[in-house]
Parts: structure tokens; sequence; C-alpha cells
């Protein structure tokens, strides 16, 4: 059903370029290098994982402003992996000074660089961030079916034939080797259990003391191993929305993968087929995929939540689109998301009854799911997955 590879050979991003340098984070695998070779034809550009050139400019930092050549001032200069290097961005900061040299910076993780006391250039560099594919991006050759079980990660999406292998050899090859890179984790065997029971977790309420017996791991390692996820961008917590402290909420965050092909491979199941609870967990992650994506490519740069209450009552994502002030409430757009092909008015309960709470007011309730048809049901927006996704692309959602 999947063999065929999609017919384009580059998918248009949603990604601009800034007008000053900037970092460009994003996992492995999720198209920095081609983009940035799109967006800057004919620019010096200094890839780190060529040998060659990793250890002249490791060897001798200094030797960057030389291989710049005679760039005139605001020219651009590309360094891909960044993090493999951290002390050649002293070197950058004193050309942005010097040469007024403009530089694009990618990497797959920042933790090496804080490690290394570097700040970031000091707020003289902005932060972009790349993702995996999104709906958006493929327009019609996005295929929902798919993407639910095999995620939305280019070489995925290009070669949708090899799906299970090209996933099985990210998390054992990539996962791992940019877990080594972290230098981080002295034994790679504890971590990789760890993986497998935060692979099978994607979507639920992080309990650290049940991971940890889970995974036969320390506790102290668990806290560890999710900081190496979210460094290096594999996944996401999800924090919980409290918007009162009258009523006994859910306060552990939940953890998302960043897609839902790796967060099934880091689970051991590509090879077997998936229930109706992880399919809708796919779900959820595909949408929290897309909400994360609209929201920085679009600057909205609003937080987005889930809200539970001690009573069980949970909305997938909360979206706050104001602040609450001194004199104005809070202002949130609820989503709940099923997969189910009927949607059921029982799930509504939880949007009507954050809606009903003094001190928030609740823009839109929005229930996407499975199905293919459109309801209203008494300020409550019923939509198919697809029909919800062109809203929030859009504009009409947040």
């Amino acid at each position: 059903m999947y063999n065929c590879p999609m017919e384009r050979a580059y998918i248009e991003r949603l990604l601009d370029v800034p007008e000053r340098s900037f970092f460009l984070f994003g996992p492995r695998g999720v198209g920095k290098t081609t983009w940035l070779r799109k967006m800057f034809p004919g620019t010096p550009f200094f890839d780190l994982l060529d040998s060659s050139v990793y250890l002249e400019l490791s060897t001798n930092p200094g030797n960057l402003e030389a291989m710049g050549g005679d760039a005139p001032e605001h020219s651009w200069i590309v360094i891909d992996e960044i993090q493999k290097i951290p002390g050649l961005l002293d070197e950058v900061h004193r050309l942005m000074e010097t040469r007024k040299w403009r530089f694009a910076l990618s990497g797959s993780s920042a933790r090496k660089l804080r490690r290394r006391g570097t700040n970031l250039l000091g707020g003289r560099a902005l932060t972009r961030r790349l993702d995996a594919f999104s709906f958006r991006e493929l327009g019609r050759d996005f295929d929902m079916e798919f993407s639910l079980m095999w995620g939305l990660l280019p070489w995925v999406q290009l070669d949708r034939g090899n799906a299970p292998d090209i996933l099985n050899s990210y998390v054992h090859t990539y996962i791992k080797e940019e877990i080594r890179e972290e230098g981080v984790v002295r034994r790679l065997h504890p971590f990789l259990r760890f993986l497998n029971v935060a692979g099978q977790l994607n979507g639920q309420i992080v309990n650290g003391q049940n991971i940890s017996r889970e995974a036969a791991v320390p506790r102290s390692s668990v806290d560890v191993y999710f900081s190496i996820l979210v460094d290096t961008l594999l996944g996401y917590f999800l924090p919980a929305y409290r918007p009162g402290v009258k009523v006994r909420e859910q306060a552990h965050p939940k953890f998302y993968w960043f897609d839902p092909g790796v967060a099934r491979a880091a689970a051991g199941l590509l090879f077997d087929p998936v229930d109706r609870v992880w399919r809708s967990t796919a779900l959820e992650t595909m949408v929290y995929h897309e909400l994360r994506v609209y929201n920085h490519t679009r600057n909205r740069n609003r937080p987005i939540f889930y809200y539970r209450t001690g009573g069980g009552v949970e909305i997938d994502f909360v979206v706050e689109t104001k602040k609450r002030q001194h004199g104005s409430p809070a202002s949130v757009v609820c989503l709940e998301v099923k997969a189910a092909e009927r949607w059921d008015r029982r799930w509504e309960r939880a949007m009507r009854s954050l809606a009903g709470r003094e001190g928030i007011r609740v823009e839109r309730m929005i229930g996407i799911y499975g199905g293919r048809r459109y309801y209203r049901f008494d300020g409550v927006d019923v939509m198919p997955v697809e029909e919800f996704l062109e809203c929030l692309y859009r504009g009409e959602v947040f």
C-alpha cells in the first residue's frame, strides 16, 4: 500500500530565514542540512560531520575567518552541527563583531553548548527550530493513515516502502550516536531499556518511580535520561495547566515523542500491528506536532498544556492565548483529540467544565476525531482531523 515514494524531490518548508544570525535546532534526520543548502546556495558552508573540516576547525578555530575568505559585511556563513565544536562559538562571536558576518548555525542539541559554558552568543543570534514534515508542508502528499503508523520524518515520507527499516535504523543507529555524543551516559544498555519503556509511555503522564521499576534503572537516571531526550529534541514534556489553586489538579507533565513513528520504533512495535489505544496516542502525538510547528513558524509562541483534575477529567491540549492579568482572566483554546470515527458527546464534558470556571475564558472548544463530518454542538466544533489542520494553518484556531 505504501510502496511508492512521493513524487517531489524537495518539500518546501514553512520556516523562513531570519534577517540576523540564528541557531537552527532540530532532531537528527528532519532536514536541517537540506534546508540550509537550499536557502543558502553559494554560501560558505562548513559541515562539521566532514572529518577534514572538523579536524581543522577543532584544532585551529581561528582559521574560520580565513576559510570565509573575503566575504563582505552581512554575508551569510553556515556551520552545520555546531555542537560538535562548542568552542567555535567564540570565534563566531568575534567575526559577528569584527566582520559583521551573519551565521546560520545548526545542531541537534544545545546540551553540549550549554555544558561548555557557552552563552549561545548572548542573545546575538535568534533560535529557530525545524521539525519533521507537517501537514501543510506535505500538502497533497499528506497521508494521515500512513503518518499515524510511520510518522513524518523526511526519510520515511520520501521512501514509504521502507518505513519500518528506516525507523528501526533511526532508533538503533542515529539515536545511539546522538547519545554517545552527548557523553552523559556511561552505559548504553540501561538507557536502551529506558528508551523502550519511554516509547511505550508516549503521551502518558510521567511517573518516574514506575518508569524506574519497568526499565530496571535507578530513579535518578530516569530524570537524566528524559533530559537527554528533551535536549536532543526527541521529545517534549507537556506541562499540566493549573488555572487555579482551589481545585486539586494534576501537576505531573506528560511526555510526547516528537514523531509517532519514532515513538513506535522506540517502543519496539515496528513489526507488530498497533492497537486502538496506540493509534489514538499516535493521533495525539501528530496533533501536538502540528500545534508546535504552527506555533513556531507563525511566531505565535503560545504555551500549550494538558488539563486534568484530581477526578480524572482531562483535556488533551489547552492553548493559552492570553495570560491572566490582575484586571482580566486568562484566555484558552481547548482541544480534545479522539481517533474514533464517531464522536461521543461525553468527550465534551471536560472542556465544558473548564469553560464553566470563574477566572478563565474559553475562546473555543474543538473536538478532533477520525470521522468525516463536521458538527457544531452548542459551542463545541467537532472536526475531522484534516479539516482541523486546515483551520489551524489558516490561523482560525489561535
